[in-house]
């Protein structure tokens, strides 16, 4: 009886430190930085800047604070030194659901819908990466 009880706390303490560890990396891990190209359409272009401004105000500001506190996004122009792409958002998060949820919140606005953007390309990174994956290499090497 005995050896079941020693057994049992062995596979539960070597549980438990898997898990530490998996939370431990989940806390160290880098965000992902995300690159959102997008093209402004005809559509947006015939807004006034009036328009314009009132439509981020009241239709992307509240998008954006949904997600603000796990979520960091940086709008860009860029239509003076690229031909397709215009702008660009620059996503900053740990948490992925929290950006895909972003993504779904703006599909619901016009952003999409009419649409006012065309999504270009996506890119998703991870600042030096490569370092990671070193280290994991030369801890098994040990």
């Amino acid at each position: 009886m005995i050896k079941i009880i020693l057994t049992f706390l062995t596979v539960l303490l070597l549980t438990l430190g898997k898990a530490q560890s998996r939370l431990s990396t989940m806390e160290t891990q880098k965000p992902y930085t995300i690159l959102v190209l997008m093209n402004a359409t005809p559509q947006w272009l015939s807004l006034t800047r009036d328009q314009r401004s009132q439509f981020f105000e009241t239709q992307l500001k509240p998008v954006f604070q949904k997600v603000g506190k796990s979520v960091e996004i940086k709008l860009f122009d860029s239509e003076y030194f690229h031909a397709k792409v215009s702008d660009f958002m620059i996503i900053t998060t740990h948490n992925l659901n929290q950006y895909k949820l972003l993504i779904e919140l703006l599909r619901d606005t016009k952003i999409y819908g009419v649409p006012y953007f065309e999504v270009v390309d996506i890119i998703v990174g991870q600042e030096n990466l490569f370092e990671d994956f070193n280290e994991q290499f030369k801890q098994k090497k040990e």
